[in-house]
């Protein structure tokens, strides 16, 4: 993800994701199960490090029991399928883009608009 930190702070975008998805959920997120649907964080220095464990703290402060997230450095990365790939936008009307991600991306519009331009 790229973004203008003049427009969006850092510390904003770390704050949406952790309203995205339910951090105290280990190796999960909802009916959704294994080690690839685990939520963590992924540094590449210690400025990041830092910045990404701030934001760890705030979440503890937002949700009901422990976070599970984890803090790693980046080691190796990979790009995800093509077809992952803008996915909502590609497949708006797929089950699990209306049941879940729009309910989502609904309650992150709600709870930062005053950072969502209108289209």
């Amino acid at each position: 993800m790229t973004f203008d930190p003049e427009i969006i702070p850092a510390d904003v975008i770390l704050d949406v994701f952790f309203t995205l998805h339910d951090p105290r959920q280990l190796n999960r997120q909802g009916n959704d199960v294994g080690t690839q649907y685990r939520s963590a964080m992924f540094y590449t220095s210690d400025e990041q490090k830092l910045l990404f464990e701030q934001s760890l703290a705030r979440a503890a402060d937002l949700w009901d029991g422990p976070v599970a997230t984890e803090l790693e450095p980046l080691t190796e990365f990979f790009s995800a399928e093509q077809y992952h790939q803008d996915f909502f936008a590609k497949n708006p009307g797929q089950g699990y883009c209306m049941a879940v991600a729009v309910p989502k991306v609904n309650k992150v519009r709600k709870s930062f608009a005053q950072y969502v331009r209108a289209a």
